[in-house]
């Protein structure tokens, strides 16, 4: 009789490669199969078409006792099409499939979809198609993106190479406080009639998290200064656990420096006030969506050149493994959801 393997022996990581470990590309049209924040495939010329699915649920993804259905539209496609910026590419078309509940009304459909509209017209991006279909366990969103690059622009993860300086757009944590702030609320408020969250002075916090952008606008910035990553990816679970998706593709180790981190200020605030570690928010809150990517050394002008672009440590050999080293020079291994440890 065969033994059963639960999946947090694996991790979601060690599950996925598990899964898919018999699987090669078998049409020459596959330039890049699983294992990146997108699949590559061959177009004319010297473009590649990327494509990319994602799922929400609700009660996992998302609680609609607080998240509206228009920024949960907007988020929906974000999270879609910020895969494809992940890879240097630009997003032109999504589907939107939907699983609906019995108690889902056509007024928060409508709500919804005018929210993918609007992300939509603000990101250049067709809605083509999608599905939808009866579901019992609540609300079920699948979003799937393309996009198009030059072959030679696209970022892979596996490119990082020694010395790399280590990069990231934006700040970390904000959404992850975003989501404390409304689940501290809903609980506070819970059984209260006409019900007032108190949500002043942390309003970035919400937007962060319920409103987040995939950051296109820096892809066209690197396109326009003809600057090509050596690797990236967005940051979705968090930068311990992306930091070190990158280091397995591109087999190197990292050296990531906590002083450097980038924190709003609403961001700390609210991490004291709710007696949490910031830094703890930034390596493993996840959804930020801001882009995490490496850079040779010789691009480190060039790269603060462009603004609003921090340079938090460096790729190191794969023997040093992933590290993050405190301001007084203490060095603790990086751990991450979803990884299993090795024994």
């Amino acid at each position: 009789m065969k033994g059963r393997t639960e999946i947090s022996e694996l991790g979601e990581f060690g599950l996925i490669d598990e899964l898919t470990k018999g699987f090669r590309p078998s049409n020459a049209t596959t330039l890049e199969g699983i294992g990146d924040d997108a699949a590559v495939i061959e177009a004319s010329g010297d473009e590649a078409i990327l494509v990319s699915s994602d799922q929400m649920l609700e009660g996992i993804d998302f609680d609609l006792t607080y998240f509206p259905p228009k920024h949960l539209g907007y988020k929906a496609v974000t999270k879609g099409i910020s895969d494809i910026v992940a890879m240097n590419a630009t997003p032109q078309q999504i589907t939107v499939s939907l699983g609906i509940s019995s108690k889902i009304s056509v007024e928060f459909l409508r709500e919804f979809y005018s929210g993918v509209e609007f992300a939509c017209r603000e990101a250049e991006v067709d809605l083509v198609g999608g599905d939808t279909s009866a579901s019992l366990t609540g609300l079920v969103i699948n979003v799937t993106a393309m996009g198009r690059a030059r072959k030679e622009k696209i970022a892979y993860r596996r490119g990082a190479k020694l010395h790399d300086l280590i990069c990231i757009t934006g700040n970390l944590g904000a959404s992850y406080m975003g989501l404390q702030l409304l689940e501290r609320e809903k609980r506070v408020l819970e059984g209260v009639n006409d019900p007032k969250p108190k949500f002043d002075g942390y309003e970035y916090l919400l937007e962060r998290y319920l409103k987040p952008r995939a950051r296109y606008d820096f892809v066209k910035t690197l396109d326009e200064e003809n600057m090509v990553p050596t690797s990236m990816i967005d940051l979705t679970d968090g930068l311990a656990s992306d930091m070190m998706q990158i280091c397995k593709a591109s087999k190197c180790g990292a050296r990531i420096y906590l002083e450097r981190m980038p924190l709003a200020r609403q961001t700390t605030s609210l991490a004291e006030e709710m007696h949490i570690d910031p830094v703890v928010a930034a390596l493993n809150g996840g959804e930020d969506y801001e882009l995490l990517f490496t850079v040779p050394l010789s691009e480190k002008e060039r790269i603060l050149g462009l603004g609003c672009i921090d340079i938090i440590g460096h790729i190191t050999s794969e023997e040093s493994g992933c590290l993050l080293v405190t301001p007084d020079g203490g060095e603790i291994r990086m751990k991450a959801q979803g990884f299993k440890e090795k024994e």
